[in-house]
C-alpha cells in the first residue's frame, strides 16, 4: 500500500484525539492496546501507518474497531472503572455521559439538584 498523505495523517490524528476523548480513554490506554511503549501521538501514528501499509485505511479502521470492542467488553464486565479517566468525571456527569438518559429525565435531575 502507499503511504498516508499529510492530510490523511492530520485527519487521523484529529480522529484519534476525538475518539479517545469520547470514550474517556487516554493515549496511554491506546498505546497499551497497540502494544507500543510510548503514548505519544507520533508513536501511535507510526503504528497506525504500519496498519495502513498492510491494508490501507480499512486495516486501520479494523484494528481500531477491535480495540474499541475490547474496551467496551471490558467496560461491560466491570474490569475498568469508567470514571478513572472519564473526561467529565470531575463534574459528576458520568451517569449522564455513559447512559441513555432522555432530556426530560435530565431536566428533572437538574431541577432536583438545584432545588436542594
Amino acid at each position: 500500500m502507499s503511504k498516508l498523505s499529510i492530510q490523511e495523517e492530520k485527519e487521523l490524528k484529529s480522529f484519534i484525539k476525538d475518539w479517545l476523548k469520547t470514550h474517556g480513554f487516554t493515549q496511554k490506554d491506546l498505546a497499551n492496546e497497540l502494544n507500543i511503549k510510548s503514548p505519544q501521538m507520533a508513536a501511535i501514528i507510526l503504528k497506525l501507518k504500519e496498519f495502513y501499509k498492510k491494508g490501507g485505511m480499512f486495516n486501520v479502521a479494523k484494528n481500531l474497531i477491535k480495540i474499541e470492542q475490547n474496551w467496551l467488553n471490558n467496560f461491560k464486565t466491570g474490569s475498568r472503572d469508567r470514571n478513572d479517566n472519564a473526561p467529565y468525571s470531575q463534574l459528576d456527569m458520568g451517569d449522564i455521559i455513559y447512559t441513555n438518559i432522555d432530556i426530560e429525565s435530565l431536566n428533572r435531575k437538574i431541577d432536583k439538584d438545584t432545588s436542594e
